[in-house]
């Protein structure tokens, strides 16, 4: 956890200061939202009795198409967001303080109008969590600081003297990555609406000509390492890691492809294959293999990756489904190093939280 806010410090300060001045095209906006928690497991149900509120500030910056990227995804905009959310029940959930940096590309844009979709991911703090004595009903929230995903679907009506609108379907979901238990987390479903005011000058764009995509070939080698709970409420981290081949054609500017072979260790395999009915433990058992496909959208230096994995050879004995995820955000800091942060999940049950180095080479062509 120590590292991920780190990760999202260093981001923000990107974000804020490394754009050319703090006002320059930039715009504040605050916007109020109401809906409901989307229960992941059945007996969440119960413990929901009200529709949920929020109220957000947020700054963001637009770009002007100085870089390539910025051209590629229609001058997208960086930002970060405060918010305040209520989670259904006062007694149980309590509220959510969330604070997340920020992404948003269009998929249509002019002078009057744009279409948009957006990306956030940071932190979140429950004023409520699971207590055996004082809150036992609160099954989905194991710790105050939690991980805040945000994602939003919206559309932006430009009025005149620098004001806009804003209306966007928003999904939320925090927790804290299985760093603590229980750790089922909350969905939050929002219809959002505000208002928005740009500060400072506003720049023209810059408008170049889009060269041509060079298709290349990269492989990289990757090591992770994280940490996680088990299911039996107990306190003890366990120690994770993983190492990576990686294959990835560059099919697109915006896009690439790929796939890879894993091999992972994981340190709570004994306890938890302990209190598995018909089980034993042998110290391979610890480590599982697998092999996967991604998919990459890129900006710049920054990428999301998507993988879909499926284990061969070594297989997992604790999780009864063969396949695996991971999403990753990474940052290739220089020609050959890169450095990323991703999650570990089976399907929709999430495993545990990574931080990864590696190095990555390029063909020419």
């Amino acid at each position: 956890m120590r590292n991920l806010i780190v990760l999202i410090v260093c981001i923000s300060q990107f974000i804020l200061f490394g754009q050319g001045g703090f006002t320059n095209n930039s715009w504040l906006s605050i916007h109020s939202g109401a809906g409901y928690v989307i229960p992941e497991y059945s007996n969440i149900n119960y413990s929901v009795t009200d529709p949920i509120q929020s109220i957000s500030f947020s700054w963001n910056k637009r770009t002007t198409g100085k870089r390539l990227t910025e051209q590629l995804y229609h001058f997208p905009e960086y930002g970060i967001s405060a918010g305040f959310s209520t989670l259904g029940n006062r007694k149980v959930f309590g509220h959510e303080i969330s604070l997340y940096p920020y992404f948003r590309s269009f998929f249509y844009r002019d002078a009057h109008s744009a279409f948009f979709h957006q990306f956030g991911f940071g932190l979140g703090y429950s004023t409520k969590k699971f207590s055996l004595a004082t809150n036992p009903d609160n099954i989905s929230v194991g710790s105050h600081l939690n991980m805040h995903f945000d994602y939003q679907l919206g559309y932006r009506l430009n009025l005149k003297k620098d004001w806009g609108l804003e209306a966007a379907l928003r999904f939320a979901h925090f927790s804290n990555a299985n760093m603590a238990e229980p750790n089922l987390g909350l969905n939050l479903l929002y219809l959002n609406a505000g208002v928005t005011h740009s500060i400072g000058a506003q720049e023209p764009t810059v408008r170049q000509d889009i060269p041509r995509n060079i298709k290349r070939h990269e492989m990289a080698l990757i090591y992770a390492i994280g940490g996680k709970h088990t299911r039996a409420l107990q306190s003890t981290i366990y120690f994770t890691s993983s190492a990576s081949i990686e294959y990835k054609y560059h099919a697109f500017h915006k896009f690439h492809f790929g796939a890879g072979l894993d091999l992972f260790y994981d340190s709570s395999t004994k306890t938890e294959l302990s209190i598995k009915p018909g089980t034993t433990y042998e110290p391979k058992d610890a480590f599982s293999s697998g092999i996967h496909i991604s998919q990459e959208i890129v900006f710049g230096d920054f990428s999301f990756i998507l993988q879909e994995g499926l284990h061969v050879g070594l297989i997992d004995k604790v999780h009864t489904s063969p396949m695996y995820n991971r999403a990753i955000l990474r940052w290739k800091c220089s020609d050959h190093l890169l450095i990323h942060i991703s999650m570990k999940s089976h399907l929709h049950i999430l495993d545990y939280p990574e931080i990864g180095f590696g190095y990555h080479l390029k063909s020419n062509s």
